[in-house]
């Protein structure tokens, strides 16, 4: 039976869960890199275990009653816990719903956690009969942003699964998740796919140079598909030229990369040290012998700083980088966080001997 609506990377994964459907777990925990598709796989596989007309491994048909419930975000026996200020918990193109929560009301700072509220809220749901005498389905993604009370709530829910309840947990750091929620739960990996798999994909979704994109997006194929969406990868010549600058001069590669960014208002502070991570890694790589991971369209450029620069200094560049990137969205001084960033790159691309 072809799968329609399923990536071609995931096809594999949905014929072995649904050659029994009967004998699904009560609780599967899905598992991957960001961008790999498994939140948009959570929402299918859901979409077709509440479906009233298919069967086997066919997709949902979309047309029965309880397709319609769900595709207007009213279907009585499917509940989705989310981030309650998100749109997008995995981000980089992954599909994700509306959350569980019917508030308007707007935080002032983005939700990074799942609450305790949000899993109680599911007892009245999980320990009653279902509406349409079929299965019950509960989405938590992202199950790693459950804090411990949210955590310890489930688990009481999972120690004791009601019938016919089915969850489906989407986790991309799962070491932040309890280890006996994970213990209770069916794992599945979604892993990084094939390169020509994925680059096919994203031909077909109409990215030019897809290799290149994909490497930008470490061979996740969903974030690459955002980062072409975002014209991210367009402004790497411009994010990464002023580096190839030799000697490098920290005040003048800060102007270019304020310029830049006020030509580019969607082009954020993280994106910017996001490209100088992927820069120092590959130059890392090659200055080891090996080949760059990220920016495959650089090689040239990145053989040629490579040879100039001492590992030490990289590495100790890199792990400030990662210090900053923690912090890069808070409110600071635009042109005075740009000037320490360069300052940092031209230590590291400088020879000790120079």
């Amino acid at each position: 039976m072809s799968v329609n609506n399923i990536f071609s990377w995931q096809e594999n994964k949905w014929h072995m869960l649904l050659d029994e459907p009967a004998n699904l777990p009560h609780a599967m925990l899905f598992l991957g890199p960001v961008g790999t598709g498994k939140g948009q796989f959570a929402e299918n596989l859901a979409a077709r275990l509440l479906c009233e007309s298919d069967e086997g491994e066919q997709q949902a048909c979309g047309e029965c009653a309880g397709c319609h419930l769900l595709s207007t975000d009213n279907h009585p026996d499917f509940r989705r816990i989310t981030l309650e200020d998100d749109a997008d918990v995995e981000g980089e193109g992954e599909d994700v719903a509306k959350p569980i929560s019917k508030s308007k009301k707007k935080s002032s700072a983005p939700t990074t956690q799942i609450k305790i509220d949000q899993i109680r809220a599911l007892e009245d749901f999980v320990f009653v009969g279902s509406h349409r005498q079929g299965r019950r389905i509960v989405i938590v993604n992202p199950a790693d942003a459950m804090n411990i009370a949210a955590s310890n709530a489930l688990l009481k829910i999972l120690e004791e699964p009601p019938a016919s309840v089915c969850f489906i947990l989407v986790s991309s750091n799962p070491k932040r998740l309890l280890p006996t929620v994970r213990s209770r739960c069916r794992q599945m990996i979604f892993g990084i796919p094939d390169t020509t798999v994925a680059t096919n994909w994203l031909k077909s979704e109409g990215v030019k140079k897809p290799e290149h994109v994909l490497g930008l997006a470490g061979g996740a194929p969903l974030k690459a598909l955002a980062i072409h969406q975002e014209g991210t990868s367009a402004l790497l010549d411009e994010i990464l030229g002023p580096l190839q600058r030799q000697p490098l001069e920290p005040i003048g590669l800060a102007a270019d990369w304020d310029g830049l960014r006020k030509k580019n208002p969607a082009f954020l502070r993280e994106h910017l040290v996001d490209a100088v991570q992927k820069w120092l890694y590959d130059l890392t790589r090659v200055r080891s012998g090996g080949s760059p991971r990220y920016l495959l369209g650089f090689q040239k450029e990145l053989v040629a700083a490579a040879a100039k620069a001492a590992l030490p200094r990289l590495n100790r560049c890199y792990a400030d980088l990662l210090r900053i990137r923690a912090t890069v969205r808070h409110p600071l001084n635009e042109l005075l966080f740009l000037e320490d960033l360069a300052a940092r790159c031209a230590v590291a691309l400088t020879s000790p001997k120079s």
